[in-house]
Parts: structure tokens; C-alpha cells; sequence
């Protein structure tokens, strides 16, 4: 335990090392990923839940291994080469052909911030009724807001948000196992399985990776190997969770959920629960403010690395917020212009990048890179 810094209620668990090095990470993971990865479940559907019950457990399955080997193996190299931010990290791993990854990057931000624009306007319309510019307004300035702040407040807000959001999906499934406990275990028991769940959970694992690069700002507490590997797998058990309890509540459903296209909104309908969707969607909103927050921080990170190592001096927290604030109004731009369909026709390029960069390269070149800096260092 490390007592640096005065803690209250609301920030005790950072003065805690094994909170920073083990659980700490996977929260930041979880907290980018779910506004992009399974917020509605509609991504849940296309990846896992189309493939059965059964199938689509074990889609899930594969996910969570390959997330765990290659955030064990992302968080060993980070800490190796104190590569803390994107730039620095494919730097090391692949000398100038960082510049691919940080071109794809930021295609993958706009998108992604895009589809996160036109939702952040819209929940707070649906749930209480508000002008679509409200919710884009909030969006913007808590963006700012925690941009500006750095690092350290990221990590907290992150944190408790990920709390709040584990009660929202405990909350959902155990309404739902009461409420439809048999038909979710009848269709389990139907162990229907269909071809194509090793795709499925293939793809969705390199469909999200990119998320290691919002979360290398958190690595530095790591200080061994072993911690690397723990964190690594930790941090993939803490993000598949909640995607694991969402489909066990689809598989409720099944096949009916196939056929919604925003599943979460026709499961509450069924479940007749009315303060549960409005938790949910003040929830997702607060995620899908984590998102832009996890993205736009990344790009800080990388700008601020590059400015000390020219200047000896990083950025301040003015521009800091300034970066968040015009990435997020571009975004929201983006979202009215309808230039999202136009960006998500490259986006299957874009994700067979991401694979060759963070999986190949990571998996060939790293891991010897990790192997001779090791020898060297005897």
C-alpha cells in the first residue's frame, strides 16, 4: 500500500498498488469498450448470439483468450520498453510503420465518435424527453472536463463508472433469471451451436484491440513480469464480463433477440421493468462519455511524449482540454454529416490492421524483441 497521496471515499482504492497494477487497467479496458463493443447488444448479436446459446458462449470463450494473451503480452511489452503511449509502443515494435497504426487510429476515433455523437444527443432525448443538443452539450463538456484534468481523475471516474455499470448488468440478469430463468436455461440446454462462432470470436477480439492503446497511460504501475501477465489476464476477465452476463440475458430471448435491432431496448419492454432502462441509458451514456475520454486522452498521451522528448516540456492541461473538446466536436460533426457510413466502408480494412500490427506484429516481433532485450539486460 502506498499513502503518496490524501485519499477520501471516492479515490481510497488508488493509494492501493495491487489495485493499480491488477484491476486498474482492465476497468480502463472495460470502461472504453463498452459504448463501441456491447452497449446495446446489437454487437452481441452479430458476434455471439447468432451463433446459438451455446455457440455464442463459446465465441465468447475464445475472445476472452485471446484478449488475455495479447493484453499479457501488450502490457509485458509496454512495460519493458516504457512505451506508455501509442506512439512510443509501435515506435518499438515496428519502427516507422507506427505512423499506419496511428493513421488507422485516428480513421477508427472519428467513427467511432461518430456513431457516439449521434447516440449522445439521442439518449437523453428518449430517456427524459431533453433537445438532442443537450445531451452533445454534456458530452462535450465532461469530455473537456476530464481531458483537461489528466491522468489521475481518468483513472478514478473510470473506475467508479465501471462499478456502476457492473450493478446495471447485475441488476439486468438477475431480473431476467427470475422473471425467464427457464427459457434461458431451456435454450442452453438445446446446446445449438452454429458454424461460425470461431470467426465470430475471432474477429470480435481484433475488432476491439485498439482499446490497448487507450489504456497505456495506466501501465506504469506495473513493475515485473508477473504482475504484466496477472494484469493481462485480469483486465480480459473484467472487460468480457459484463458482454458474458448481456448474453446470458439474450439468450432469453433467443431467437426473438435476433430480430431486434436494438436488443436491450425490446428486452426491457419484456421485462416490464421502467426505471431499468433509463438506468441503463444514463449508464451507457456515461460510457460512451469513458469512450471519447479513453480515445481523445490516448491522443494527448502521444502528443505530450513527443513534446518532452523536443522541448524537455509536455503539454499543459489547457491544451490538454482543448485536444478533447475539437476531437469531440469533430465528431459530432461527423455524426451529423453522415459521413459514418462513408468511414465504416474502410472499417473492415481498418480492422485486418489492427490484427497484423497488434496481433501478427506483436506476437512475432515482440515477443523477440521482449526475448533479446531480456538477454541483454543480463
Amino acid at each position: 500500500m502506498t499513502n503518496e497521496n490524501k485519499s477520501n471515499i471516492l479515490t481510497f482504492f488508488m493509494n492501493y498498488d495491487w489495485y493499480k497494477k491488477y484491476l486498474l487497467p482492465g476497468f480502463i479496458a472495460q470502461s472504453v469498450l463498452v459504448a463501441g463493443g456491447y452497449g446495446t447488444g446489437r454487437e452481441l448479436v452479430e458476434y455471439f448470439v447468432q451463433y446459438g446459446p451455446t455457440g455464442g458462449l463459446m465465441g465468447m470463450g475464445l475472445t476472452a483468450v485471446l484478449w488475455a494473451a495479447l493484453f499479457a503480452l501488450s502490457f509485458e511489452f509496454a512495460r519493458v520498453f516504457k512505451a506508455y503511449d501509442y506512439r512510443t509502443f509501435f515506435e518499438k515494435l515496428i519502427g516507422k510503420g507506427w505512423v499506419i497504426y496511428e493513421a488507422s487510429f485516428i480513421v477508427l476515433l472519428f467513427l467511432i465518435m461518430g456513431v457516439v455523437g449521434a447516440a449522445s444527443g439521442s439518449i437523453l432525448r428518449d430517456t427524459f424527453n431533453l433537445p438532442p443538443i443537450i445531451g452533445s452539450g454534456i458530452f462535450l463538456i465532461m469530455v473537456a472536463y476530464l481531458t483537461y484534468s489528466g491522468s489521475k481523475l481518468i483513472e478514478i471516474v473510470m473506475s467508479w463508472w465501471s462499478y456502476l455499470l457492473y450493478a446495471v448488468y447485475f441488476c439486468l440478469l438477475f431480473i431476467t433469471i427470475t422473471k425467464f430463468g427457464g427459457s434461458i436455461s431451456a435454450n442452453f440446454a438445446a446446446d445449438i451451436v452454429k458454424p461460425g462462432w470461431q470467426m465470430g470470436g475471432f474477429k470480435y477480439a481484433f475488432y476491439n484491440i485498439a482499446v490497448v492503446s487507450t489504456i497505456l497511460f495506466s501501465l506504469n504501475y506495473i513493475k515485473t513480469r508477473r504482475e504484466a501477465i496477472i494484469s493481462g489476464v485480469v483486465a480480459s476477465l473484467i472487460c468480457i464480463a459484463p458482454a458474458l452476463m448481456f448474453h446470458m440475458v439474450m439468450s432469453g430471448f433467443y431467437p426473438e433477440v435476433l430480430g431486434m435491432e436494438i436488443p436491450i431496448n425490446g428486452i426491457v419492454a419484456k421485462l416490464g421493468v421502467k426505471f431499468l432502462l433509463a438506468a441503463w441509458l444514463i449508464t451507457l451514456f456515461g460510457t460512451m462519455i469513458e469512450t471519447g475520454v479513453g480515445f481523445f486522452h490516448s491522443i494527448n498521451e502521444r502528443i505530450n511524449s513527443t513534446l518532452i522528448a523536443k522541448r524537455g516540456t509536455g503539454m499543459s492541461n489547457v491544451a490538454r482540454g482543448a485536444v478533447g473538446t475539437v476531437l469531440a466536436a469533430i465528431g459530432l460533426i461527423i455524426s451529423n454529416f453522415g459521413l459514418i457510413a462513408l468511414i465504416a466502408k474502410g472499417y473492415g480494412t481498418i480492422s485486418w490492421i489492427f490484427f497484423i500490427l497488434q496481433g501478427v506484429a506483436l506476437c512475432t516481433i515482440g515477443v523477440y524483441k521482449i526475448y533479446e532485450h531480456g538477454r541483454a539486460s543480463k
